[in-house]
């Protein structure tokens, strides 16, 4: 990935994609700007960020094609990466939280329990200061946790624009209960189960 070197339109989501200033980029709307279809107003309350910024899977497809300085990060656990695969243009994963070690189980959810990564914060920040990209994409399962991402890279003042992938990895489920509906899977986006050496940061060190 390089600094800024390309600048093009996504044509087939009509994206709008500007960079106000040629210097640092800033979270408080400086910087790239990612125009997308996303209404807040209809998004599910746990999707909703802090900062409004939203893109959905389909349109971070295009856009990742078309420019070289907008990085993709993966913040689902390593297991489901591996397990469910994830974007081959996931530049890293970055856990938000991680299987709990201890398993205690959520009997209303159906599933065991998982605890905040109290190494995200300086991973992200170690990353983004090594690659420096314009604005960052923030993937999870189906846009609860991106969401939680996101509002924590802010508070914890990061500069770089973080967008939501509002529709995640799997996508939202169906009637059936099933994840079908949307999500980089479903919408055409390439991926893979393969784990290339350095995604996981720390992995086998």
């Amino acid at each position: 990935m390089t600094s800024l070197t390309r600048l093009f339109a996504a044509p087939a989501v009509a994206l709008s994609l500007a960079c106000a200033f040629p210097g640092p980029v800033h979270a408080d709307g400086h910087g790239m700007k990612i125009e997308s279809s996303v209404v807040e107003s209809e998004l599910a309350e746990k999707k909703v960020n802090k900062v409004g910024r939203y893109i959905t899977a389909a349109e971070s497809i295009d856009l990742l094609k078309e420019r070289d300085d907008v990085a993709l990060v993966d913040i689902r656990s390593p297991a489901e990466t591996m397990l469910v695969g994830y974007p081959t243009a996931a530049d890293i994963n970055i856990p938000l939280k991680m299987i709990d070690p201890a398993y205690p189980f959520n009997a209303k959810k159906g599933r065991y329990k998982m605890r905040n990564n109290p190494d995200f914060m300086a991973t992200m920040k170690s990353f983004l200061a090594e690659e420096q990209p314009a604005a960052v994409l923030i993937i999870c399962r189906s846009g609860g946790r991106s969401a939680r991402a996101v509002d924590a890279m802010h508070e914890a003042g990061i500069e770089v624009p973080a967008y939501t992938v509002v529709d995640g990895f799997e996508g939202d489920k169906s009637d059936a209960g099933k994840r079908t509906v949307n999500g980089w899977k479903n919408v055409g986006g390439e991926w893979t189960y393969k784990v290339n050496e350095g995604f996981w940061p720390g992995a086998g060190a």
